[in-house]
């Protein structure tokens, strides 16, 4: 484990004596926004700020895991962005096969569990094939759960989990007395096993959820930034772990 104190010594907070080493959010979710404006300031064309934003993953990635965040969620193409135009739907497919070979080596090593949340039925099937088979070769890994929320909408994710009861229901699976609370109607999401975030992450200065983790984030703390995706690095990471350490997270109670 990283030492929490010499990692946020750049920041000069005038509380660093006041850090919790041990209050480290076990799963961090992030809305990773920007990479069009990024590069637009930069007179490039909007896959740069994409191509950008996975180098920028692959460093919060590591940092999570270095600090002890057991699960990292990244919003990385939404139900929605299927409208985008065609041209830049097809180069965003393309990177993400091509960032999904190139890291996978890399996920193995550093101990890496990939798991893909969305609705896997509408994703092109040659890159539906390379996220399976990053999630099968990295199945056994512990460090850190890296769920990529892609063709995730969240809306849709509640609506085909009350498709599944209802099924579930029909086919004799759970019985007709069966008590649906929000515990096991959480079993239904995409998201079925995995802790709700305690910390959500939003770049770019954008204030809003976006239709990302609805029902999971309900107690969760959220930290907005006006930095860019593409300029997000350790230190805004470990800065936003920082705020979150300061805050007292009642859950309703007093």
């Amino acid at each position: 484990m990283i030492n929490l104190v010499s990692l946020f010594a750049s920041f000069k907070f005038p509380s660093l004596n006041r850090i919790k080493k041990g209050i480290i959010p076990n799963h961090v979710a992030i809305i990773m926004d920007g990479n069009g404006r990024w590069a637009r300031k930069r007179q490039m064309p909007r896959i740069f700020g994409h191509r950008k934003g996975a180098d920028v993953l692959r460093e919060i990635i590591i940092a999570s895991r270095d600090v002890g965040v057991k699960f990292l969620t990244a919003f990385s193409f939404s139900s929605e962005n299927w409208q985008r135009p065609k041209e830049e739907v097809n180069e965003l497919m393309q990177l993400f096969v091509e960032v999904l070979d190139r890291e996978l080596e890399g996920l193995i090593k550093n101990d890496v569990k990939l798991n893909l949340i969305g609705k896997r039925e509408i994703i092109p099937k040659d890159v539906l094939k390379i996220f399976e088979n990053s999630e099968s070769k990295t199945r056994d890994n512990k460090s850190l759960v890296l769920n990529i929320a892609f063709s995730y909408g969240s809306r849709q994710e509640i609506v085909d989990a009350t498709k599944k009861i209802i099924n579930s229901y029909k086919k004799g699976k759970i019985e007709k007395e069966i008590d649906i609370n929000t515990r096991n109607f959480s079993g239904f999401l995409y998201t079925a096993g995995i802790p709700d975030p305690d910390l959500l992450i939003r770049t770019s200065g954008e204030y809003r959820i976006s239709n990302f983790l609805l029902w999971q984030i309900a107690y969760t703390e959220l930290y907005f930034t006006e930095v860019l995706w593409p300029d997000f690095d350790r230190k805004h990471f470990f800065k936003a772990i920082y705020d979150y350490q300061q805050r007292n997270r009642r859950f309703g109670k007093l």
